[in-house]
């Protein structure tokens, strides 16, 4: 298993950027496929971005695409999302996710087995 925490997420105005970060523990995170995903208030998980264990195949939804970058440092078994321009409707929960697998589609929430608690993120002026 792996166990992954999500940090960096904060209070911005619309234009601004964060960069979150995911720190992996346990088992070797660099075994693993990472995923992000939000969930705003009364709305369902969304994914955000992914990379895969080689870092050769970012993926991002069309909400993120143009704006956020999805890398990883597997010295250091972190993962992270940076953001730019952000918007309004980025506002919440930022959330990593691993996937020792992806069977076909990397924006499904069910290809991950792993999770983090999750990162308050809020656009706001």
């Amino acid at each position: 298993q792996v166990q992954l925490v999500e940090s960096g997420g904060g209070l911005v105005p619309p234009g601004d950027s964060l960069r979150l970060s995911c720190a992996g523990s346990g088992r070797t995170f660099s075994n693993y496929n990472i995923g992000w995903f939000r969930q705003a208030p009364g709305k369902e998980r969304e994914f955000v971005a992914a990379i895969d264990v080689s870092r050769t195949w970012p993926f991002y939804s069309n909400s993120a695409s143009g704006r956020f970058a999805v890398s990883r440092d597997n010295a250091k078994n972190t993962a992270y999302l940076q953001m730019n321009s952000l918007k309004i409707e980025d506002t919440a929960v930022y959330y990593c996710a691993a996937a020792s697998r992806i069977h076909g589609s990397w924006d499904r929430a069910l290809e991950y087995e792993y999770w983090g608690q999750g990162t308050q993120v809020t656009v706001s002026s």
